[in-house]
């Protein structure tokens, strides 16, 4: 595959520019045009590297599409797939939440399983258009984590791992009348329900929380498995966090916690949404502020697939940013981080990832998309 007249995005210049496929990698990249009769002309389109998914809600929008109802698990992978790839993405780390609490409506062990099996499944299948790897978002002040864990870690798609505690009264739930606002989006709580449920919550919490996050980072340290923590609040978080080894700080709530993150070398990861609409849902610290300080590393599309190329664009309007740099927070530092050296850059020799973007007034709309030189979308 040869493509001219593409506007290149690599990760430290955009140019006008050739660009040479062949067997799945990227052959060649060069400034200006060719003659060559077989080249696809791209009309000045994006030529963009394939977008890197490490954290993603949006499988959970898929099997549970209304309070209540659960849907075909192969049916809602499928869909979630043809979804993230159609946004541009060619890399997705499925986030799956482990840990079954009082709050939670539908993270069973038993469901936790079986989207575990489908992922590998379909993916030993070639039944996904994205390469699809598996981020167990580990919930620690629930009793039965690291069993779960145990039951899991073999799994030949798990690359990455955080450990949570949204316990009402900790990290970004310190407000709990907040979380209760949260909770009562699907139906109101009683004050006596209201008062239950924190008070069994925070039991767990008390009793479980310390030892299950020290047994999980020890044995994803044994494994080599990249760590993530969560929604680091306060200093003493991000501290805890440099002393485990921890590699990544999902959206830190404050700038405080943001800043003391690249202190001690751990990258940031922050929501595309909260750069698209201008601020986050929950009323935690801005990523545009975060990027405007120089404290944001990485994007996540988190329950959108289709910000995450948004938030980019984002950047160079919002942030001052150049679009290298934009596209460096969902393309090669994520694959950094997770170690994924084989993609996440228009450069020779890695894996040709990448993605067609037409840009219509200031929305960068995806066209298609490659994965390994083949188009999925």
């Amino acid at each position: 595959m040869l493509i001219r007249n593409a506007r290149v995005v690599t990760r430290d210049e955009e140019f006008l520019g050739t660009v040479h496929i062949e067997d799945g990698f990227i052959c060649d990249v060069e400034r200006g045009s060719t003659s060559a009769p077989n080249a696809e002309d791209w009309a000045g389109d994006y030529l963009l590297p394939g977008l890197i998914e490490l954290h993603t809600d949006n499988l959970e929008k898929h099997l549970a599409p209304r309070p209540g109802v659960r849907w075909n698990i192969d049916a809602a992978f499928v869909i979630h797939d043809a979804q993230v790839a159609a946004a541009g993405i060619t890399t997705v780390f499925d986030s799956l939440r482990i840990g079954a609490r009082s709050d939670v409506d539908m993270h069973n062990r038993d469901l936790q399983t079986r989207c575990t099996q489908a992922l590998a499944r379909l993916s030993d299948c070639q039944l996904l258009r994205a390469d699809h790897f598996l981020h167990l978002r580990c919930e620690i002040a629930a009793p039965d984590v690291v069993e779960v864990f145990d039951s899991l870690y073999t799994h030949p798609l798990l690359r990455l791992a955080s450990v949570m505690d949204h316990t009402p009264g900790q990290r970004q739930w310190q407000d709990r009348d907040q979380w209760r606002r949260f909770q009562e989006r699907h139906g109101k709580l009683t004050d006596e329900r209201f008062a239950s449920v924190i008070a069994e919550l925070s039991e767990g919490q008390e009793r479980y929380a310390d030892q299950h996050r020290s047994q999980i980072v020890a044995r994803c340290t044994a494994l080599g498995i990249p760590v993530a923590s969560h929604d680091d609040t306060v200093v003493e978080h991000v501290q805890q966090a440099a002393a485990e080894g921890i590699v990544l700080a999902e959206f830190p709530t404050t700038h405080d916690a943001a800043r003391a993150a690249h202190q001690y070398g751990i990258s940031t990861i922050m929501g595309a949404p909260n750069i698209v609409r201008g601020g986050s849902h929950s009323g935690n610290v801005s990523a545009l502020e975060l990027a405007k300080s120089g404290l944001l590393d990485i994007l996540s599309s988190d329950y959108v697939p289709s910000s995450l190329l948004s938030a980019a664009f984002e950047l160079v309007d919002k942030a001052g940013w150049t679009l290298p740099r934009a596209m460096q927070t969902v393309s090669s530092e994520p694959a950094r981080v997770v170690g994924l050296h084989d993609r996440g850059s228009i450069a020779p020799g890695l894996r040709a990832d990448f993605v067609r973007v037409r840009m219509h007034d200031q929305l960068p709309i995806p066209r298609a998309t490659w994965r390994a030189g083949e188009r999925i979308v």
